[in-house]
């Protein structure tokens, strides 16, 4: 059944169909959320410091980023509903193991499996959207899809410090439970098919590399933090990463059925786009790991309050998406981006000279502001990228770009949450050296050192957000590449590299 033919019959069906999608994404995403208020208190809870505490949001975001190559395989293979319903049972064994830990490690355990369950969720929707829509009309679809999961960080970081000052943090997963059963109840009865079937390989030795790859490089920037940038296992780690990613590259160019296709990267546009995503993935992602932070183990607010400050923002950028969307249909990438990249930049010199008296509102204005910037940014970039693939490119371009924008966070955060750990260390250094911690209390000195680690951190995502504002001024208005043009270059690439 050609691709057309799947969107003629599914046309009066695309509502139900992304309804239910929305719900498992949404799930996945606000389970991928809440943790970053309750990172403080978990801290404390189980004696743990703060590059140990974000490998509950980064080893989340690292089991997404590697098993998403994964799912380009999956969706060939298996039918849309089989894999919809497979993903959500694996969530929600995650959620239990999560919901009755003990302990950091059976946390950390039962976060990794929600992920390995919500690592498939988003590129599979993202197909499903390629699939159903024709290429003018999928910024409004991703703008709808945009709104639903946005939605989700919104009432996220509120929701969790409200259940952390009433509650247990396990009553986060035990109320996320109730949710997914519904969402698998739905999908059973309404989801369809959309995409057809194709009995592919499976590729072992690409997903050992994969595996290796991501796990030792985000393990050594991990790592970096605590043991610094010139120790030999966190060097060790990042060169075994770097090597296991480039076999798994050499790998995909040269197989006949690669597990991810990466000859996507030829074309051009979907190269810039992915590249752009990665400097959007880590501002965004980075920011909701050092603001509470820095509300709560800084300033002594409230994990409520500090889920109320990043409300606004949250809920601006949800509504805005959608606009977002229609402006692309329209006008194209390029000046939403070049806009949205220069208000987060401004927005983010706010955040570089943060005092331990600096006022609530300016926080949630700034806050704000830096969300303003994203809306404009997220979808249209990804859409963008997308629509110059070929259809037959379709699930491994959102397999790529999902899995790109997943490792790039987890990177993100692991990298900036060094950068705080080491110049917090660096300041306190600096304070008794000159002389400047005379007078202050062992807390006072490392609240003081602590504040300006967080701003040498948000200087490192303002100088990430300057490169992607570059490369916003290069994005053109692309048409969708036919399938004799993906043809030429799979026959120019087995030239290069025959098996």
């Amino acid at each position: 059944m050609s691709q057309a033919r799947v969107q003629d019959e599914l046309s009066v069906k695309k509502g139900p169909i992304l309804f239910i999608m929305i719900l498992g994404a949404f799930l996945a995403t606000l389970n991928q959320t809440i943790m970053s208020v309750a990172t403080p208190e978990l801290m404390g809870d189980f004696n743990i410091s703060a590059a140990t505490a974000q490998w509950l949001t980064t080893g989340y975001m690292l089991v997404n980023g590697v098993l998403i190559p994964i799912t380009a395989y999956f969706m060939q293979r298996f039918s849309t509903k089989q894999l919809f319903q497979a993903s959500m049972f694996i969530f929600l064994i995650g959620t239990i193991v999560s919901a009755l830990a003990n302990n950091f490690g059976t946390l950390l355990t039962g976060r990794m499996i929600q992920a390995a369950g919500a690592g498939i969720i988003m590129p599979l929707l993202m197909h499903v959207i390629l699939t159903l829509f024709a290429p003018e009309k999928r910024g409004s679809a991703m703008g709808m899809v945009g709104f639903a999961i946005i939605f989700a960080p919104a009432i996220g970081p509120t929701l969790a410090g409200y259940i952390l000052e009433n509650y247990t943090w396990q009553t986060m997963f035990y109320g996320m439970i109730p949710l997914t059963l519904i969402v698998i109840a739905f999908a059973f009865v309404y989801l369809k098919n959309v995409s057809e079937r194709v009995n592919t390989k499976f590729d072992t030795i690409s997903v050992v590399l994969s595996t290796i790859g991501f796990g030792a490089l985000l393990y050594g920037f991990s790592r970096a933090g605590s043991l610094g940038w010139s120790s030999a296992e966190v060097l060790i780690c990042i060169t075994a990463g770097i090597i296991g990613l480039t076999l798994f590259t050499w790998r995909q160019l040269v197989s006949e059925n690669p597990l991810l296709d990466l000859r996507a990267f030829k074309y051009s546009m979907f190269s810039l786009t992915t590249i752009i995503s990665i400097a959007i993935t880590m501002i965004m992602y980075a920011d909701m790991m050092l603001l509470p932070l820095y509300l709560q183990n800084a300033r002594g607010y409230s994990p409520l309050e500090s889920g109320l400050l990043l409300l606004p923002g949250a809920l601006v950028m949800g509504f805005l998406m959608p606009v977002a969307g229609k402006l692309f249909d329209r006008y194209g990438a390029k000046w939403l981006a070049v806009i949205g990249m220069a208000i987060t930049i401004v927005t983010t010199i706010g955040f570089i000279d943060l005092t331990d008296s600096t006022s609530y509102g300016y926080l949630v204005l700034m806050s704000t502001g830096r969300r303003i910037g994203m809306a404009l940014l997220m979808m249209p970039i990804q859409t963008a990228g997308l629509n110059q693939l070929p259809p037959r490119l379709g699930t491994h371009g959102t397999a790529i770009s999902n899995t790109v924008r997943q490792v790039a966070g987890a990177v993100g955060t692991s990298l900036l949450v060094s950068v705080m750990t080491s110049r917090t260390t660096a300041h306190v250094q600096d304070m008794v050296a000159t002389g400047a911690a005379n007078g202050l209390s062992q807390q006072q000195l490392a609240t003081e050192s602590m504040i300006q680690g967080i701003n040498d951190a948000y200087v490192v995502i303002i100088g990430i957000a300057v490169l992607g504002l570059i490369l916003s001024f290069f994005i053109t208005r692309t048409k969708q590449a036919k399938e004799e043009e993906f043809k030429t270059v799979v026959r120019q690439n087995v030239s290069i590299h025959p098996n």
